[in-house]
């Protein structure tokens, strides 16, 4: 049994201290405790008056010399143990000793405050590998939902059960690094059948498989890649651009995808600088949804089959759907008025579909053979249909408010009044048109480039330029740090290898954060002005005060969430998770904290990190209850801790800023892929 370096030394100083008590002792002198201040001090034995003899001398010679011995011999065993390794596990061993001793002071800390240690959670079963709470198709159609509303959202159906930490499958492994990963995905890491692989789809929806683990959203020959830039190249053509490179000039900054497919069509108009977020109803298998978060690209699982999206009127410059499944002259409308609800004066819906092709030179005539429901009643509404080429329509919505006054006293939908443009969480289809009495109906072509907004628009939103711009600056700082303590980490973890052309971590291994309670989205915008390549799903409390209006005026992209309920995404879709506030609003309400810590494991992909940025009373709760799910303290300063999910001993995972901890029996680090 080997002793430690320090151990060594206290056992030597141990019988140091014993031959020394029995040298005095059998003479009949006993030590005495010295006074460290005092004179005395310095006298290493006490005086006895007589010469001792010199027997005693030699003995202590021989023990003190056996010592010296023994104390070499052990350190350069100490020292010949220290196996060669390269640098990174010297930072990773010293990691452990750091979260090791952290956990340690923790456990102290919480029996003195007479708190017992929670029991970590199992793992959950292998059906949960995709699970999405609030999606129970079965328990839906037995409550009574049926005509596709067993697959929208249900959280007032949802079980409490024991809870359980959900884990990756088997062949999970950690995404490639951006910009590979927005192309090539592991196969293991989706829920994908064969025949779903297979099904060809529409341009936007093409994939294919590149090896036998990986699937590619790209052809070596460029014409996946170049189908799509020829259907956005046709879309800009249609509005009466020169190419889909003045999207931005025309006043398009955020696109919603209705169906998006796998996101094809959303990557490249993210490429061109365009806030594009994909949305889709929930799926067991194919995801459009999981597959776009996968390539680490904006998306959330919604429909409007029966409500309302979480979005505040006047939220998108664009609606896009290509075959998206949705038949939109059915209930009176009522999906047509959705769109016009969610879209800002003067913005696009663009409509592919097979059903949409017709035959004839002149516009005149295909609106003549066009099917009579739709394209009456976007003239009700107030839209015009611009163009139509082959499969694909494009409306815009009129910028002109006093359109709706001009229309019959009798028209068919009614204005709504200002009470229900004001809720807008998964509230009832409306039958009435919104937003004409709204402050931020402005033309889409008169707004702000950018997302600092002027002081007109800030005054839209109630909000002084003052305390915007000292919000933006608290921001800035705030990443400042949260960067200052990742960087070491991130680095540690994922060394830059030779030959690497991409940025030091971990400028390229964060690609999406949740803001769990944006505020005014401070955050995201402190993100861009670093120039860093993260996009932000900006996350609004329904208990705050809604400002996700002015977020989305920023050209961000963001959603209102009550989370007291699980947040629409699949598991392992997110880098990074930011709370800030998030943990005393949460303990304040009638929610449980440890669902709230659960449902971040959930959402945090492996090797991800969750920032805990609150009260300290709230903050020290929170580190209480951490151990539960495994999530491993990295670093903290004044107002912010971190947590890591670190790999058990079968995964590597996330972490709390923190990380989220990886529970497979193998993760593999994505290899550098040449495309």
């Amino acid at each position: 049994m080997r002793f430690s370096l320090f151990g060594d030394i206290q056992i030597k100083g141990i019988v140091l201290y014993w031959i020394h008590n029995q040298l005095f002792m059998r003479r009949g002198i006993f030590p005495v405790k010295l006074d460290m201040r005092s004179h005395w001090s310095r006298q290493l034995f006490v005086n006895s008056g007589r010469k001792p003899p010199l027997n005693w001398l030699l003995l202590c010679f021989v023990c003190i010399l056996g010592l010296i011995v023994i104390f070499i011999s052990s350190s350069s065993n100490s020292l010949n143990s220290v196996p060669s390794s390269p640098i990174p596990d010297i930072y990773k061993n010293y990691r452990r000793l750091k979260e090791q001793a952290t956990s340690d002071l923790l456990e102290i800390r919480s029996l003195s405050l007479g708190i017992t240690q929670t029991k970590e959670l199992d793992l959950c079963g292998k059906e949960r590998e995709h699970y999405v709470p609030c999606y129970n198709v079965s328990a839906n159609h037995l409550a009574g939902f049926h005509d596709r509303e067993e697959f929208d959202r249900h959280c007032e159906l949802l079980q409490v059960g024991q809870r359980c930490l959900v884990r990756p499958p088997k062949d999970y492994k950690i995404p490639l690094r951006w910009p590979a990963g927005r192309d090539v995905i592991w196969n293991g890491n989706v829920k994908i059948t064969k025949d779903q692989f297979l099904s060809s789809g529409s341009m936007t929806k093409r994939l294919m498989l590149l090896e036998e683990n990986q699937i590619a959203f790209h052809s070596e020959d460029g014409m996946i890649n170049d189908g799509v830039k020829d259907y956005s190249h046709q879309i800009a053509d249609m509005i009466g651009l020169g190419s889909d490179s003045e999207f931005l000039q025309a006043g398009v900054r955020s696109v919603l995808d209705i169906g998006c497919g796998f996101g094809s069509f959303g990557a490249h108009l993210f490429s061109l600088n365009l806030m594009t977020i994909c949305i889709a109803a929930y799926e067991i298998s194919g995801s459009q949804v999981q597959l776009s978060l996968e390539r680490g690209l904006p998306a959330i699982i919604g429909n409007f089959i029966s409500r309302q999206l979480p979005y505040p009127s006047l939220s998108f410059d664009m609606v896009h759907c290509a075959q998206c499944g949705i038949v939109w002259d059915e209930k009176d409308g009522a999906f047509l008025i959705e769109v016009d609800r969610i879209l800002r004066p003067g913005g696009y819906f663009v409509l592919t579909s097979p059903t949409n092709e017709l035959q004839g030179g002149t516009l005149s005539a295909k609106k003549r053979i066009m099917l009579p429901p739709i394209e009456e009643f976007t003239q009700k509404i107030c839209w015009s249909l611009l163009a139509q080429q082959e499969e694909t329509v494009v409306w815009q919505k009129t910028s002109d408010v006093h359109c709706y006054a001009s229309r019959n006293q009798d028209s068919v939908p009614p204005l709504c009044t200002e009470e229900a443009d004001t809720q807008s969480y998964y509230q009832p289809l409306l039958s009435c048109i919104s937003g004409t009495n709204s402050k931020r109906w402005v033309p889409i072509q008169n707004r702000s480039s950018g997302s600092q907004l002027d002081s007109a628009e800030l005054e839209v939103h109630g909000m002084h330029p003052d305390d915007f711009h000292e919000d933006s600056q608290v921001w800035r700082s705030a990443l400042k740090n949260y960067w200052s303590l990742l960087t070491p980490l991130i680095f540690s973890d994922h060394p830059k290898r030779p030959g690497d052309e991409d940025p030091l971590p971990p400028f390229n291994m964060i690609r999406n954060v949740m803001d769990m309670n944006a505020h005014y989205g401070g955050l995201n915008a402190a993100f861009l002005e670093a120039k860093k390549s993260v996009w932000v799903m900006n996350v609004v409390p329904i208990e705050t005060p809604n400002t996700l209006p002015l977020i989305l005026d920023r050209g961000f992209t963001g959603v209102l969430h009550n989370w007291c309920e699980p947040f629409p995404t699949y598991p392992r879709t997110y880098d990074m998770v930011h709370a800030n506030g998030l943990l005393s609003l949460v303990l304040n309400s009638q929610c449980d904290l440890s669902d709230l810590l659960l449902e971040m494991d959930r959402i945090l992909r492996p090797e991800g990190w969750i920032v805990l940025r609150d009260k300290v009373q709230a903050v020290e709760k929170a580190r209480m209850l951490v151990t539960q799910i495994r999530f491993v303290f990295a670093g903290e300063r004044t107002n912010f801790v971190i947590f890591k999910h670190e790999p058990t001993e079968n995964f590597s995972s996330p972490s709390l800023l923190g990380v989220s901890d990886g529970r497979t029996s193998e993760i593999e680090t994505g290899a550098t892929l040449k495309l």
